[in-house]
C-alpha cells in the first residue's frame, strides 16, 4: 500500500544538523501515522518522532527540542530536521507508515523505508 525510500543521512560533527527526507507513495498513504524510529548496531529500534493524519506530532523525551519532524504533502514526503546532534545519535534512520498505534516511542510500522545512516563523530 505504501512505499518509503529514506534520504539525507550523514556524517556530522557534534553540534551540527542534518535533514532526512522520506519519499512517500501508495494508496492511503496520507491517512497513516508517519514516524521516524532509528537502531545503532547491537541495540533495539527506538522510536524517534510521529506524526498522524490529523497533524499531531510526538517525541521521544531525548529528542525533544532538537528534532522536528514534519510533512510536506505537496511533494509526498516526510522530513526530520535534527539540530544539536550527539554521537548518542548516531545510527541507522528509518521512516515507517502505520494505520494505527500513532505514538512516540513506535517502533513498528506496516511499511517501512531501507534506512539511511546518521553518524555524528565528537
Amino acid at each position: 500500500q505504501v512505499q518509503l525510500v529514506e534520504s539525507g543521512g550523514g556524517s556530522v560533527q557534534a553540534g551540527g544538523s542534518l535533514r532526512l527526507s522520506c519519499a512517500a507513495s501508495g494508496y492511503g498513504y496520507s491517512r497513516y501515522c508517519m514516524g521516524w524510529f532509528r537502531q545503532a548496531p547491537g541495540k533495539q529500534r527506538e522510536g524517534v518522532a510521529v506524526i498522524d493524519s490529523d497533524g499531531s506530532t510526538n517525541y521521544r523525551d531525548s529528542v525533544k527540542g532538537r528534532f522536528t519532524i514534519s510533512q510536506d504533502n505537496a511533494k509526498n514526503t516526510l522530513y526530520l530536521q535534527m539540530s544539536s546532534l550527539t554521537p548518542e545519535d548516531t545510527a541507522m534512520y528509518y521512516c515507517g507508515a502505520d494505520l494505527y498505534d500513532c505514538y512516540a516511542g513506535k517502533t513498528v510500522f506496516a511499511y517501512w523505508g531501507q534506512g539511511t545512516q546518521v553518524t555524528v563523530s565528537s
